[in-house]
């Protein structure tokens, strides 16, 4: 192991015997408070926040705090907790003593990570759609500060020296933020130059969480790395730690960031989906654990701006773990497993369990609960080598931003958003039901046994549906999602948007001839004049049309990705008029019917409305 200065060493000894963490905090659906006698967690399917006595190793309470809470931190040693109520908008203050929520703050759109500021009033918090980082204070209720941080910001962690640092989901890259400037800065103090922040690769995406070293100046970020250009399960998805030397200096950027491979970190075990990690207080242990697997890796944390991990060891943990802590003293870590919907605590040392506590039910039917289950492994039955799940590119589910190359051509991923009323499925329509996924599971893509014992149909051939229960119910799952308002219409639409309302119904444009109904598609293909831009399009020229509602935060568009914003696919990509009728709008109608289309939807649409 690299040995520590002396200075690191006598923190490191510090932090041994008085169990506090020097390096910061870092967001999580779980924490624990400063005297290690309490823990709580978000449960995102039940709305609700659980707190958990660990002396009894009891549920206290569980509190109704809104729809998908994420983030969840205690201000300082008090009993209160705010949680990020990720799809409703708002900062939840709750008293854990009382189990009373304190106060609601509205914030602007998606917050996801939020992190104590270490003054007892203000919380730090990301807004992953619109890119920014907030300062609230939760005795006012306000928001103080507002610093456009980049795009998707989830991941969220504080140094002991008052940097804060933010992973950008959909790019893994992490950024360091100067609170005192108020700007994004990595600048090596000694020349002065400005460092891009710490991008790693175009392949990295879902990057959900920031971990500190205690002591030194690493970061470990848990990612996925994507591969496009391989439609095969053991080449496009891999699992990966990342290691990133933040401090300043005048290394060049491979040798500032380390990704390390998980697939292959305990010789030829596959992992999928890494959700989270988290560090001991000494700085000598990292954990980390896998949502696509049900696994968890204890690593030595090396430090030597080399291997920087090495394999300690490792154990089976519950369904789809989505969060992990480790106690003020080191001696316990604890784990979220959020589809057996416990917190589970294990001996640092054995590794054994020590503590299973149920913080919630599931709110719905168990058709949908094991479609969810289904949905979100890597294990068999529905792969057969453990590199990949549907979760992988649909995350709770939304798109992954990537652009797949495909057998049949490009093909950008869409959310399930509405997936239950804009059938059929897939960009070439090839699938008229969503249990005709048994074919991508069957497929080279993941090459799982499948639900069905027998031949699968074809996708557009005699129904797949009602011959397996499981089939039916990723089905269930797949079909239930709804939509959300969207941030542009919380106020109503702006003048600028209503115009755009008026082109985009009107007959001079006809975007919603084939953009119709509740849904805005008439379920039907088109030749839009994409098909040519892709050389490599194997069923073109007529594609199936999207649904716009929720295309404010879904780009890239089009099917082969080529469109970066809502203005080149009406311009750019529709110089032939194919795309509705646009090339003859001045920049100002452009500017409107963009406007109208990051509107919606309008309201939250749940997934039970038809597409009338």
């Amino acid at each position: 192991m690299k040995k520590l200065p002396l200075v690191a060493a006598i923190l490191f000894l510090f932090v041994a015997i008085s169990g506090l963490s020097l390096g910061g905090t870092s967001n999580s659906l779980m924490d624990i408070s400063a005297s290690g006698s309490q823990l709580v967690c978000t449960n995102r399917d039940s709305g609700t926040l659980s707190i958990v006595d660990l002396e009894k190793g009891e549920l206290v309470q569980e509190i109704k705090v809104g729809r998908h809470p994420e983030g969840v931190t205690y201000i300082g040693d008090t009993n209160l907790v705010v949680v990020a109520v990720y799809a409703d908008d708002l900062l939840t203050v709750v008293d854990t003593a009382s189990g009373k929520v304190v106060r609601t703050i509205d914030v602007a759109d998606e917050p996801y990570g939020v992190i104590d500021a270490g003054d007892g009033k203000h919380v730090y918090a990301t807004l992953e759609f619109p890119g920014q980082l907030v300062r609230v204070d939760i005795t006012t209720g306000k928001v103080t500060d507002t610093w456009d941080v980049g795009q998707f910001p989830r991941g969220l962690a504080k140094s002991s020296t008052g940097q804060i640092y933010i992973s950008e989901y959909l790019t893994g890259a992490l950024k360091q933020f100067e609170i005192a400037t108020g700007q994004l800065t990595n600048v090596d103090a000694s020349t002065g130059d400005v460092f891009p922040g710490w991008q790693g690769t175009a392949e990295d995406s879902l990057a959900r969480q920031v971990t500190l070293h205690p002591v030194s100046n690493k970061a470990y970020l848990a990612h996925q790395r994507s591969r496009v250009t391989v439609a095969h399960g053991s080449g496009s998805i891999f699992p990966y730690v990342s290691a990133v030397n933040t401090k300043p200096g005048t290394d060049p950027e491979a040798k500032r960031r380390r990704r390390v491979q998980m697939d292959s970190f305990r010789g030829t075990y596959v992992v999928a989906n890494p959700w989270e990690t988290a560090i001991s207080p000494d700085g000598q242990s990292l954990y980390v654990i896998f949502g696509g697997t049900d696994d968890m890796f204890v690593c030595n944390v090396l430090d030597d701006d080399y291997r920087e991990l090495e394999y300690k060891g490792g154990l089976r943990v519950g369904s789809n773990p989505r969060a992990v802590r480790v106690s003020p003293d080191g001696a316990t870590f604890y784990v979220y497993n959020a589809l057996d919907f416990n917190v589970v605590g294990y001996n640092a040392k054995s590794l054994q369990s020590v503590m299973d506590v149920k913080v919630t039910s599931w709110p719905y039917s168990d058709e949908v609960l094991l479609g969810k289950k289904l949905f979100y492994t890597a294990n068999p039955p529905m792969t057969s080598r453990r590199w990949i799940s549907c979760s992988s590119c649909h995350p709770d589910s939304d798109a992954d931003g990537r652009t797949w190359q495909q057998p049949e051509g490009l093909r950008n991923t869409q959310p399930m958003l509405g997936l239950k009323h804009t059938h059929p499925i897939h960009w070439s329509a090839d699938r008229d039901e969503v249990q005709d996924f048994e074919i991508t599971i069957r497929s080279a893509l993941m090459q799982g046994r499948g639900l069905i014992n027998g031949r699968v149909n074809d996708g557009l051939a005699d129904p797949n549906g009602g011959r397996s229960e499981a089939l039916d119910a990723l089905a269930a799952y797949t079909n239930s999602h709804g939509f959300t308002q969207s941030p542009f219409a919380k106020q109503g639409l702006s003048e600028s948007a209503e115009r755009g309302k008026a082109l985009f119904f009107s007959k001079e444009t006809q975007c919603a001839t084939c953009h119709s109904g509740a849904y805005f598609t008439d379920q039907k293909m088109h030749d839009v004049g994409t098909a040519a831009t892709d050389p490599t399009e194997k069923l073109g020229p007529e594609f199936d049309t999207p649904t716009v509602l929720a295309v404010y935060r879904s780009g890239p568009y089009l099917h082969h990705g080529q469109a970066k914003t809502l203005r080149e696919v009406l311009v750019e990509f529709n110089k032939e008029d194919k795309h509705g009728k646009t090339t003859h709008l001045t920049n100002q109608q452009l500017d409107d019917l963009v406007e109208y289309l990051k509107a919606l939807p309008i309201d939250d649409m749940p997934s039970e409305v038809e597409n009338e």
